[in-house]
């Protein structure tokens, strides 16, 4: 029988438990968690989405989009905006002061990296990253 620490899965599993333990910490203090987070950085990449598209997107149940996009529009980080070309449903986008938000991210997110992978050398971060780019964009298409 295989050991746990023999089980990539499992590996990646952890890490990504402890990659959110630690960007939750700087994002309590903001009073956001990393879903808000990952809502933000969707939007930063787009004109604009539907809620369902993020939920679709982003993995997370239709419910939780609604409390998500509820709380950034109350500290006004996103709205809620007429779509273009349907005036009956609304694009979520993000306002100025989330896109400052985010760019104030940058260096705590670059700290949570540097402490994930302290163990690893440039080269190799930059391999596991296209590794797992790759493995994410083959498996969330």
């Amino acid at each position: 029988m295989r050991g746990l620490h023999a089980d990539t899965g499992y590996l990646l599993y952890r890490l990504g438990l402890r990659s959110g333990q630690l960007f939750n910490t700087f994002l309590h203090e903001s009073g956001l968690r990393l879903r808000h987070y990952a809502v933000l950085r969707f939007l930063a990449g787009t004109e604009g989405a539907l809620q369902r598209e993020l939920s679709a997107r982003l993995g997370y149940d239709p419910s939780a989009i609604v409390g998500l996009v509820d709380d950034l529009e109350k500290l006004g980080l996103a709205e809620r905006r007429p779509a273009p070309d349907d005036r009956r449903s609304r694009i979520v986008v993000l306002t100025e002061d989330g896109r400052a938000f985010l760019r104030g991210t940058d260096e705590a997110g670059l700290r949570v990296t540097n402490d994930l992978l302290a163990a690893l050398g440039p080269a190799e971060r930059e391999t596991l990253h296209a590794l797992l780019l790759r493995v994410a964009e083959d498996g969330l298409g």
